[in-house]
Order: C-alpha cells, then structure tokens, then sequence
C-alpha cells in the first residue's frame, strides 16, 4: 500500500468534498461530528478494554474505522480553517520534545 502524507490527504479530502460531498459542512457541525465520532470511538475502547460488555450495535464496528473517520472529520476542519496539519504536527512535536525532553522519564507511574 502506498504511504500518504498529511498533505494529500488534505488535497484528497477537499478534491472528494468538492466532486462528491458538494460542500464543506460548517465548522460547527464538523465539530459537532468530530466529537461524535471520538464518543463512537470511545464506546468501543471501553468495552474492548474496559469494564463494559459489548452490545448487539457493536458487532461489526471497527476501531480503525471510527479512528479514520475522526481523522476524516479533523481533516475537514484543517481544511475549512486554513491549518497546515503537516506544519502544525511539526510544531506540536517540537513543543511536545522541549517540554518533556525530562518530564516523562522522571515520572515514577511510567517505570
């Protein structure tokens, strides 16, 4: 399978919204949906992992397939506010790597 950037999946989810979706829903909504979709998410952590057992609307539901449709949502809202995930992911990991260059291997719950 062919590896994809952050930039083409941007490009390919606006190329899919403008020919297929028509249009970008609205911010809001998209985030309405993307916290929708974590909730979708989380359902399925919590009965795979948790304490809570799995109901009949569970069967067939993937965890990669709701984690692709968060970063299907979160792409879209890249998209309609003018963020450069690859450049923001660059930074954040930066960020990330100077603050807790310590931080975490002093933390006795990791070791």
């Amino acid at each position: 399978m062919q590896s994809l950037t952050l930039s083409d999946a941007q490009q390919e989810v606006d190329e899919w919204i403008k020919t297929v979706g028509v249009r970008y829903f609205g911010e809001l909504t998209n985030l309405g949906i993307l916290v929708e979709e974590v909730g979708e998410l989380a359902r399925l952590m919590v009965r795979k992992y948790g304490d809570q057992s799995s109901k009949a609307s569970d069967m067939g539901r993937e965890m990669a397939d709701e984690m692709a449709d968060i970063l299907w949502v979160l792409i879209c809202i890249a998209n309609q506010t003018g963020v450069d995930l690859t450049d923001a992911f660059r930074k954040n990991m930066k960020k990330k790597t100077e603050r807790d260059a310590e931080r975490h291997k002093q933390n006795q719950k990791l070791s």
